[in-house]
């Protein structure tokens, strides 16, 4: 309800008033005045699980999910174990491609509430400190603040506390939807994935809220594309120092061991550095923390014996990290209600109590961050101390390593377990005649795992043998990564909008995802070096924009030593961590609001369709692993952006798959049904080796909008990589010629012999102006 003018009398319990005159206007119970700046609202606010169903099914109608159940069984109720192989159904009902949707709609969920239990943690920590009126300030280059809130919520969040309206409407809708999962709920496979999808838009949603709150609450980069280059690798690190290690997602303990280092001024005494997207955080908020590496880094590093002290937060952690830790002599700090490993609370004590507690006990559990701050710092300079002479022992040496060797018994099972199919034996074969090089090989790709250490008949620590290896021979492990810029800013979209759409830059390659690669983080950086050399957008966030920075040139420069981190042509543009993804499908979703002016509020479906036909966009997951990288790129299906997986993906048991025939949109500006090729082909798709992902690239950032000349240099790329990598021209490139105006001038002899060849024929029709919205 809205009042204002003259009111002649006013009775309530709280106020009695006759002839009362308002200025203005005021509110009275839930009633939101609408700001004159702002537009009116679309058709699914707070979409719930329904909402958005038809737009999921014109999705899957094109993209139908194809399985790969990994296995035939469903053991999640009592009644189990069920067959569901050769058409069988559970006892409930079930069948096999229901029962994979389900799993992969637990999988969603499990990604969403992790990224939404972050960001309720990290957002609850800000409010107790400034308060729920405290303000969201991106700086005066972005007025578009939450793209995604905007469009999803309806709202344009202005405080901390709006923020936390947006949290409280993702929790509801997980609930929701992983209630769907229980048995004898939902039956369809199609609704299952429709569900999937909402759930990844729920995870997108929750991740904005996480990274604007630490934005502005810790004073991150703004879209600053100068964020400045932070020191990584193994060797980064200075050993003369007392050492914290910071391992996990949550950037809060990082923060505030950083503040009381520098409040005490012990710079010059203490080394922070962090694995995973704790270290992208904590450099993003104070640029003296060192950034060791991805996941895949992570029992290496504990291993080496350079932390004195261990401290863990929450996701991609080791969940044997107690014991690597103690093994070397450090103590460990965990940090967060969501991984306790069985330690005891120490938070109602003081700092002092609590050091001592750790010193007798060598672990302890702190949930007031803030006491992290002493308790680490003052615990590395005594730890050490303590370990001065007994550090460096906690590797083998190179005589020690081929003394093992020895006593392997060739048996091959390392081989067997190793998930990327390492040849482990070949290697400890070779060490045996002290010949190290496949030893060289395997470190420079091995994902730490350790799994060929459990199978091990001898019980040889091969991952120690490869981390000695590796810091023996390596003596450049010491890379530079930009610190994450957070959002890309409102001019830069204003800049490469019209570009974007029309062609004159082939697209957006955004590197996202996990450390599960199939031959090491090189693979990461050799693709994002070949698509900035073709001035491609390349953006990237997490694992992947630490692997990208893990390869030097010959001049010894990385990726981002070379290349501006600007949004435009050419640039390569670290957003930050996981949370950070959400700036990617914001940068998207600004081009459709910015430059196309497409309204956001509560308009989903409309925007989403943009992004799809006219925005060539896509993700490529190298090294997706975890429950968060599913959610994330099914996520980005939703939107309408491909994403390309690694080979390990398919154990995701689904992709999006077309059948490579003509898709139909219907053309606006002619108001009919016009067949096209099939652009972009797959939704998510996995590619079985590096060439294959960077052939898919250029294809899959096509859309039904691209006009001749922006089509062309995408069939070019298209061409140009496929000859590069296969040697031969696309198999499929016929369908996506549409006419000789497409075909680019400089292969034009060859593409048009090409197509003669498979009796290609011209299309009557392009659409000006097409959409799935009929």
């Amino acid at each position: 309800m809205k009042v204002e003018g003259d009111i002649k009398k006013i009775v309530s319990p709280l106020l009695k008033s006759k002839n009362l005159k308002i200025t203005g206007s005021i509110k009275i119970g839930d009633y939101e005045e609408p700001s004159e700046e702002w537009e009116s609202i679309g058709p699914t606010p707070k979409p719930k699980i329904t909402d958005l169903r038809k737009w999921d099914f014109k999705l899957l109608k094109r993209y139908p999910p194809f399985y790969m159940p990994i296995c035939d069984m469903c053991c999640l109720c009592t009644f189990g174990k069920c067959d569901l192989s050769r058409g069988k159904k559970g006892a409930c009902g079930i069948n096999i491609k229901a029962q994979q949707s389900r799993i992969v709609l637990i999988a969603c969920c499990i990604g969403a509430a992790c990224h939404a239990g972050h960001s309720r943690h990290v957002l609850h920590t800000l409010i107790e400190r400034f308060g729920k009126d405290y303000p969201i300030d991106l700086g005066n280059s972005i007025d578009v603040e939450a793209p995604i809130t905007r469009t999803v919520m309806g709202i344009k969040p202005k405080t901390l506390g709006d923020l936390e309206k947006v949290l409280d409407y993702c929790e509801e809708q997980i609930t929701h939807l992983l209630s769907a999962t229980h048995t004898g709920q939902e039956g369809s496979y199609l609704d299952f994935e429709s569900k999937a999808l909402h759930a990844g838009m729920i995870d997108d949603l929750a991740r904005e809220v996480g990274d604007i709150a630490q934005i502005v609450g810790f004073n991150m980069p703004k879209g600053d594309a100068n964020a400045p280059l932070i020191e990584m690798g193994l060797k980064c690190v200075d050993k003369n120092k007392s050492v914290i290690l910071c391992i996990g997602h949550n950037v809060v303990p990082g923060a505030e061991i950083m503040n009381y280092i520098e409040d005490n001024n012990l710079e010059e005494e203490i080394e922070v550095c962090g694995i995973c997207c704790t270290a992208i955080d904590v450099s993003r908020y104070n640029d003296r923390a060192k950034v060791i590496g991805p996941l895949s880094r992570q029992l290496m590093f504990i291993r080496s014996g350079v932390a004195d002290v261990v401290v863990v937060d929450e996701q991609c952690i080791r969940t044997d990290v107690l014991e690597e830790v103690l093994k070397t002599g450090a103590v460990l700090i965990a940090t967060n209600e969501k991984m306790c490993l069985g330690l005891e609370d120490l938070s109602h004590l003081s700092e002092d109590e609590i050091i001592t507690k750790i010193l007798r006990d060598r672990a302890g559990l702190i949930l007031d961050e803030h006491k992290v701050g002493k308790v680490a710092t003052e615990l590395a300079k005594i730890i050490s101390k303590e370990r001065k002479h007994t550090k460096d022992k906690c590797l083998p040496t190179l005589e020690e390593v081929r003394a093992l060797a020895n006593k392997c018994t060739e048996c091959g099972w390392c081989d067997r377990v190793c998930p990327n199919s390492f040849e482990v034996m070949d290697v400890m074969i070779g060490a045996k005649e002290g010949n190290f090089d496949k030893f060289k090989e395997l470190y420079k790709k091995c994902y730490g795992c350790g799994r060929c250490e459990c199978e091990c008949e001898r019980k040889l620590p091969i991952v120690s043998m490869t981390t000695k290896v590796g810091d023996y021979f390596f003596k450049d492990l010491d890379f530079k990564i930009r610190a994450g810029r957070g959002p890309i800013q409102d001019v830069e979209i204003r800049n490469v909008g019209a570009p974007i759409v029309f062609g004159d830059i082939p697209g957006i390659v955004a590197l996202v995802g996990c450390a599960n690669h199939p031959n090491g983080e090189e693979e990461v950086a050799m693709i994002a070096k070949e698509f900035l050399e073709r001035k491609y957008i390349v953006v990237t966030t997490g694992c992947a924009a630490m692997a990208i920075g893990m390869w030097k040139d010959k001049d010894g420069k990385t990726l981002y030593d070379k290349y501006p981190g600007e949004f435009k042509a050419g640039g390569l543009v670290n957003c930050g961590s996981c949370l950070s993804n959400c700036h990617i499908t914001g940068a998207a979703i600004k081009v459709a609001n910015i430059f196309a002016r497409l309204p956001l509020r509560g308009n989903y479906e409309e925007v989403a369709d943009y992004i799809l036909n006219k925005v060539g966009a896509v993700g490529v997951a190298w090294g997706a692993m975890s429950q968060k990288a599913a959610s994330i790129a099914t996520g980005a299906n939703r939107w309408g952006v491909p994403v390309i997986v690694g080979p390990h993906s398919t154990k995701y048991r689904r992709m999006y798959l077309s059948d490579g025939n003509d898709f139909e949109v219907f053309d606006k500006s002619c108001k009919e049904v016009v067949k096209i090729g099939p652009v972009p082909e797959h939704l998510i798709t996995p590619a079985e080796n590096m060439k294959e992902c960077i052939c898919m690239i250029p294809k899959l950032c096509m859309r039904a909008s691209d006009g001749p000349k922006g089509r062309g240099m995408k069939i070019y790329h298209y061409v140009s990589v496929y000859e590069k990598y296969f040697g031969c021209m696309p198999p499929d490139l016929e369908k996506f010629v549409r006419t000789e105006s497409d075909i680019p001038f400089m292969m034009k002899d060859k593409i048009k012999e090409y197509l003669k060849e498979k009796n290609w024929k011209p299309r009557e029709k392009l659409p000006k102006d097409p959409t799935l919205i009929y």
